[in-house]
């Protein structure tokens, strides 16, 4: 039996914790956890650095007779923690698992803030990037961090995208001398140099983190339903994506919690506001002062948040970080430049919609040349008008060209874990 030991937020070990480690023949942890359990000195000990060497010494070790293998971690171990590595090495049979308070849990109750309704995300070994979309889209954010990914490199990630939010950094957490807890901007805590051990940082938009009673834990569950009506939106004469283009143009977009994604020439909004339900990062580029306006109106009727870029693609499109996605629903004479910029810096997918034939030819080209493998359909639908006289008609609307190409690479492995 593995016996594992959820510590280092304030609690000291319990008797049952004490008596396994005075009983072990192999102690693992971290350095802080070792030095701090004062152990037998016939135990051996594994300081956590890579996780293979560790698993394999576990290994060996636990193959001997009369083994009795400690591992120490911090707060849950189950969470984001050490018992995944050791359930998929040995089998969840072998494992006795005794938690201890999440860190999570305790830096969000040293501000006296539920977090049943918090997005928890690990930056730990992981590229950043997912974090700041994370921080970037949902209100109530808890990171865990590591390396390379700790407050000033989420700090500066989210410098100039969303600068509202509050960052709460918890240093420390559970030691009586060194715990700190502190709030910042994103710019104080970019500036800032951050020693270890940073137990986690939370992003805040104070306006919106006190959500409604929740049923189901951590982020929304997602909107009843998408392609909403253009009448869901604020726009100018008719200047809106028609919901049946938009139904398949976020089918072919893929947004979820984790993506950034562009709407380019966006209007209303009514892409990136839909992209952010479903709970992506979303960043709507428009040219005019009034449809930048009209974006920040229709994120905040849906409850979400969109960043409003004025200016013209692809100019403006240099200031902004790198997208898994991108919608591309005008352009004029600057279409073939606005796909080529954008299918360049695109991870996996561009969406883009023309009215004009001659336009075809040139966004194919664009996107192939990107590397994409081009697609596409032309969408002719009718609605259901009522007549007088209760009867029905149909109310044809203009037909579009929906172009979508995807990486092939990431086509193949769509579906896998960021």
């Amino acid at each position: 039996m593995i016996r594992v030991f959820g510590t280092g937020t304030g609690e000291p070990l319990g008797p049952g914790a004490r008596a396994a480690l005075d009983g072990a023949t192999l102690v693992v942890g971290a350095r802080r956890h070792l030095d701090g359990a004062a152990l037998p000195e016939r135990a051996g000990r594994v300081v956590l650095g890579p996780l293979a060497p560790a698993l394999d010494r576990i290994g060996e070790h636990f193959d001997e007779d009369g083994a009795r293998v400690v591992v120490l971690a911090s707060g849950d171990p189950g969470f984001f923690g050490i018992v995944r590595a050791l359930a998929e090495r040995f089998g969840p049979a072998a494992l006795d698992v005794r938690p201890g308070a999440p860190s999570i849990a305790v830096a969000f109750a040293r501000l006296g803030v539920p977090w049943d309704d918090a997005v928890v995300v690990s930056a730990h070994g992981r590229d950043p990037r997912t974090a700041v979309n994370v921080c970037f889209a949902h209100p109530k954010v808890a990171v865990l961090t590591g390396p390379g990914a700790g407050p000033a490199e989420l700090a500066a990630g989210l410098l100039y995208r969303c600068e509202e939010r509050t960052l709460v950094v918890a240093t420390a957490l559970g030691d009586p001398v060194h715990e700190r807890v502190e709030r910042l901007t994103p710019r104080e805590a970019a500036a800032r140099d951050w020693p270890d051990p940073v137990s986690v940082v939370l992003c805040l938009d104070e306006s919106r983190m006190l959500s409604p009673v929740r049923t189901v834990a951590g982020a929304a569950t997602g909107p009843a339903g998408w392609a909403l009506d253009e009448a869901e939106f604020e726009h100018r004469d008719s200047m809106i994506t028609k919901f049946e283009v938009r139904a398949l143009a976020l089918a072919r977009l893929g947004p979820r919690t984790g993506d950034l994604v562009w709407d380019i020439g966006a209007g209303s909004g009514s892409v990136a506001v839909e992209c952010a339900r479903l709970g992506a990062a979303a960043v709507a580029v428009e040219k005019t002062a009034d449809g930048v306006e009209r974006i920040r109106a229709n994120a905040a009727a849906h409850g979400v948040y969109v960043r409003a870029v004025r200016g013209a693609a692809p100019t403006v499109l240099s200031d902004l970080a790198d997208p898994d996605a991108v919608f591309i629903g005008g352009g004029g004479s600057e279409l073939p430049a606005i796909v080529t910029a954008c299918a360049r810096r695109a991870r996996r997918a561009v969406v883009v919609t023309v009215a004009a034939l001659d336009r075809v030819p040139q966004v194919r080209s664009a996107l192939t040349a990107a590397g994409f493998a081009p697609e596409g359909v032309l969408l002719q639908s009718s609605r259901l008008a009522p007549l007088p006289g209760e009867v029905t008609r149909l109310a044809a609307a203009n037909p579009v060209f929906l172009l979508w190409g995807t990486r092939p690479a990431v086509r193949a492995s769509e579906g896998a874990t960021q």
